[in-house]
């Protein structure tokens, strides 16, 4: 093939979709830490089938259209660092692309190359051995090849991409030493490489279909439903009965797109579902109905009961941060945070998300704090699409660190003094996790076999235990030192109050310091621990 139109772009993206949404377990799998958090395929498979799907329902078969489509698509979508990192190559490919009704080879091998730079200029610290290296390497190598073949048709050049992108993902390990102790390729990259292929046996054919129910035929099902929207005033047993987190999650249950806003005794409600009956009768249960409006899910759909209402009045400043659980989630909002966006570890929410959350914030100064490293990249990309607004994402990789910068947040200060004191209040915590391994591997030396349970000191794995109280003893034996003053212990859905108090009194036992217990219900971690 010598060249391709929109149409066949189009297809071709469809296959490199399916075939990363059919190979994401064997990527999540490929995360070097045994933690139950390996999300790497299931970000890039969400992240790529945004993308796609909003290829689909644009309904353009002109090749600037669907390279647009594609990256705004990904842009909104991406999710964790794979997922922005992806979604940024094929920014710079759409940028390639500019009024190009059809690629050569050539012009194919130029859009790639643009994206590989445009990749790495989203990445503040680039790390060689990652997702970026089999980009790098892997377009670099095509367009020599390009060069030295001008006349290559499309298959070729993909045969020479796929190829060199392999070599360079099975060299990685050298790259990086924790993935040759683990004996893992990195986990990006095997995602990209599965894009890669998805693109080869397109041309050559053979395109990818979807294996059973993957996410993108999901979330198309679930974009082609209805938008449920109303206003239930609480009757006196249905406040008793209300817990936003419970009502939010048994509306999440049923659809997506879930907005809940609590306004006295007063909940506005929109969710996007195949079952709208199921979603008035969820609301019915606490109250009665003031406004109810359900329309099928269309691009030309009505106003919104929700926007309509009387604008809030700007406030100078606003807080987004993220977590799951809902003992997390109220902890954050008695510490000043406006809006909470459910996600975290193994849930990492998209670069849409947060633009969302910003948008239901009317203040001029808005502190985003993901409490996550593999959320800070979507969190950026949020900031930089949207206009009008100061947002400034603090770096809070913990949720102790997300804590204690809302602590410290002042609202009657000015914006560099409030941002100079929480971003002191997070670099002085300690962050203190413990969790189960999923499996037997090495790390640093350190053997993990699968159940044991692992000590995280600011997500270096320190300890093992075959006991989850031991293992958090431990753990606080090398946090504490004398200048700390107080530790918060932070419960988690699988732990119990009897180990909570164990933990206790172990710490008042040993050492001189105040103790919090909250009970956060986090997934994945049994304890968190802050120390400062």
């Amino acid at each position: 093939m010598d060249k391709i139109n929109g149409k066949q772009l189009k297809e071709m993206l469809e296959s490199g979709c399916n075939n990363l949404n059919n190979r994401k377990k064997e990527v999540d799998a490929l995360n070097v830490f045994p933690v139950p958090d390996g999300d790497t395929g299931t970000n890039m498979s969400l992240t790529f089938t945004n993308g796609i799907s909003e290829v689909r329902k644009c309904g353009s078969e002109e090749l600037p259209t669907i390279a647009k489509t594609l990256s705004r698509g990904l842009l909104m979508g991406a999710r964790g660092n794979s997922g922005v990192i992806t979604s940024q190559i094929f920014r710079g490919f759409y940028q390639a692309v500019g009024d190009k009704t059809e690629l050569t080879a050539k012009d194919f091998s130029a859009c790639m190359a643009n994206g590989s730079k445009m990749a790495y200029k989203a990445v503040m610290r680039p790390v060689e051995g990652t997702i970026l290296t089999v980009v790098r390497e892997s377009c670099d190598a095509a367009s020599k090849y390009i060069d030295e073949h001008p006349e290559s048709s499309l298959e070729e050049y993909m045969d020479v991409l796929c190829k060199e992108a392999q070599a360079s993902l099975d060299h990685t390990p050298e790259l990086l030493p924790i993935l040759k102790e683990a004996r893992v390729v990195d986990s990006g990259g095997s995602g990209l490489v599965a894009i890669f292929d998805g693109f080869r046996a397109y041309l050559t054919g053979n395109p990818i279909a979807e294996a059973g129910e993957t996410v993108a035929k999901a979330e198309e099902e679930a974009r082609s439903g209805y938008r449920v929207e109303f206003i239930l005033k609480l009757v006196d047993q249905g406040m008793h009965m209300f817990r936003e987190s419970k009502f939010r999650d048994k509306l999440a249950g049923i659809g997506d797109h879930v907005t809940v806003v609590v306004d006295g005794d007063h909940i506005k409600t929109r969710v996007s579902t195949l079952s709208p009956g199921e979603a008035l009768n969820i609301g019915q249960r606490y109250g009665e109905f003031e406004q109810v409006q359900i329309d099928p899910e269309s691009a030309d759909m009505k106003p919104s009961i929700l926007e309509t209402d009387e604008p809030v009045e700007e406030v100078k400043y606003g807080i987004i941060t993220v977590c799951a659980g809902e003992g997390l989630e109220k902890l954050f909002r008695d510490y000043r945070a406006d809006y909470v966006v459910s996600g975290g570890q193994t849930m990492n929410p998209s670069t849409e998300d947060f633009v969302s959350a910003i948008s239901k914030i009317n203040a001029r100064h808005i502190y985003i704090l993901p409490n996550n490293s593999n959320i800070i990249m979507a969190a950026r990309q949020a900031a930089d699409v949207t206009e009008g607004k100061d947002i400034i994402v603090l770096e809070t990789k913990t949720i102790p660190q997300g804590l204690a910068a809302c602590i410290q947040f002042n609202p009657e200060a000015d914006v560099k003094t409030n941002t100079e004191i929480m971003k002191e209040a997070i670099s002085s915590v300690k962050t203190g996790q413990v969790t189960y391994s999923i499996k037997d591997t090495t790390i640093d030396g350190r053997e993990i076999h699968e159940g044991d349970f692992m000590g995280l000191l600011n997500r270096e794995i320190v300890l093992t235990s075959r006991d989850k109280v031991d293992a958090v003893c431990k753990l606080l034996d090398q946090m504490i030192d004398e200048e700390s003053g107080i530790v918060t212990l932070i419960k988690g859905a699988d732990s119990t109050d009897e180990e909570t108090q164990q933990i206790n009194d172990y710490i008042e036992k040993n050492f001189e310091v105040d103790i919090e217990i909250q009970n956060g219900g986090q997934p994945v971690y049994s304890f968190i621990i802050g120390v400062e």
